[in-house]
């Protein structure tokens, strides 16, 4: 059993209800059940994590060094802001898709640039609450092949 860690940051506990013309009326509850049963069909046992802040999305994936075989994250905003979370995916030794709802690279400007990307294995955007399941096959099929963060 593959143990994948699903990372969600700032704001996405408010998914449904925040800018549906964005991100849709899916919740992250949906998201998370999603998860679980996509995750089942690949032998990847799913562990939830979301929260708001900058430091508890680091702590989570520090802890998840040695514990977890990977990681799909959507940092939120942090995408665009935080050095500090790419300082944290690159000492952690496990490997991170890159998730967004939405299409990043064709909405504002200062949303084109992740500081998640240079250090996470690659990046799903667009795809809404599927660029979840889609992290997921990702992550099962770089770790079928042998492949680490």
């Amino acid at each position: 059993m593959q143990k994948i860690l699903v990372l969600n940051g700032p704001n996405l506990n408010l998914l449904g209800t925040r800018q549906p013309e964005v991100y849709g009326s899916t919740t992250l509850k949906m998201i998370e059940d999603l998860c679980v049963a996509h995750g089942q069909a690949l032998n990847q046992t799913i562990t939830h994590i979301q929260t708001n802040h900058e430091g508890a999305l680091i702590d989570a994936i520090h802890a998840a060094r040695g514990e977890q075989d990977g990681i799909v994250l959507n940092a939120g905003g942090y995408t665009h802001t935080s050095v500090a979370l790419m300082d944290a995916i690159s000492s952690a030794e496990v490997p991170v898709v890159e998730v967004h709802l939405s299409n990043i690279h064709a909405r504002e400007v200062f949303r084109h640039k992740s500081y998640v990307a240079p250090v996470a294995i690659g990046q799903i955007c667009g795809f809404g609450a599927h660029s979840y399941v889609l992290a997921l096959n990702a992550l099962a099929a770089h770790l079928a092949e042998g492949g680490t963060g």
